[in-house]
Order: C-alpha cells, then structure tokens, then sequence
C-alpha cells in the first residue's frame, strides 16, 4: 500500500485537530450539564428567565443592571449549571440555581448586534420572595464571583454564556419583540 503524499498527510492531519477540536467543545457543552438532569436544566432556565425578564427596572439595579425605564423590553438568555443542594433532581428540592446569564434591551432603534446588553454569572433563591445575586463588577470582580459561588461551581462561573440553543432562542424573542412595537 502506498502512503499518501505529505500534502495531502498534512491536510488528513489538520482535518483530524479540527474534528477533534468540535468534539472536544461539544463533549464540554455536553459535560457542563452533566450534573443537572436535562429537564431540571430546561426548568430552572425558564423559570430563571421570566424572573429576570419581569423585574422592574428597580430590581434589575438592584442585581447590577441598570435599565432606564423607557428602555424597551429585557430579553434574557439564561444557562443553569448547578444547584443547591448538590444532586437535586426535581426543582422542588432546588434551593439556589446558579446559572450564566445575558440580558438584552429592545430599545428604540436597537438591533440584536447592537442592543445593550449585561451578562455574567449570577445565583438566584427562589421562594415567595425570589432572590437574585449578581456579584458587583469592578476591582476584586473574581473575589466576589468565588464569595457567591460554591468553589465546586468555580470554573462554571467563569465560564462564557455557550452560543447554543438559548442565545439563539433569545435571538429570536429580541427580534419578535421588535417587530411587536
């Protein structure tokens, strides 16, 4: 058997690194949901979403957003990534989710690529009186993220919000949002 020419070893080479580069981030998107069931997972975004998308602009400042209250409408991407207590299986056992998140404002004359946006990791207690806590940007900004999230869920909270299924899905609400005006 003939071995293929180096040109074309090389490109077999390069094609083999990019499939397992896709592999690799999809086995990671994969694994970061790993310890949430997936329809606990759905759940606890939805619910965190409608949370963040009806607060008043009040609350959003009291979370670390500052919303005018003619900014149009908060349309939030929101992905769980654990709980407390560690392993709870149903939401009714979830005492705090903590999640990524990004918010985005309809405002006049904004689009998707240009609206204002806010995003980070934030731990949310859920009750009669809900809880959102977001930690402060700004000097110390990692101290912080580490005071509010479990050192387990470290790396997570660090994390970049993934360009998956609820950006998209929150895409898609800011662009129906805008065509509703």
């Amino acid at each position: 058997m003939r071995k293929p020419p180096a040109r074309r070893r090389g490109f077999m080479a390069v094609a083999a690194v990019v499939v397992a580069g896709i592999a690799g981030t999809s086995l990671l998107a994969v694994l970061r949901q790993a310890d949430l069931p997936q329809d606990l997972h759905q759940e606890l975004a939805a619910r965190v979403t409608v949370l963040l998308e009806q607060a008043s602009p009040e609350e959003h400042h009291d979370h670390g957003h500052h919303f005018e209250e003619d900014a149009g409408q908060v349309i939030c991407a929101v992905e769980p990534f654990g709980v407390a207590p560690e392993g709870a299986q149903d939401v009714t056992q979830v005492e705090w989710v903590y999640a990524r998140h990004m918010c985005a404002i309809t405002g006049p004359g904004t689009d998707w690529k240009t609206s204002v946006r806010v995003a980070g990791p934030l731990a949310v207690r859920f009750g009669h009186h809900a809880e959102v806590r977001v930690p402060p940007p700004g000097p110390g900004y990692p101290e912080r993220v580490k005071e509010l999230f479990p050192e387990r869920l470290h790396d997570e909270a660090f994390a970049e919000l993934d360009d998956g299924p609820a950006l998209d899905t929150a895409r898609e609400r800011f662009e129906q949002a805008k065509q509703a005006k």
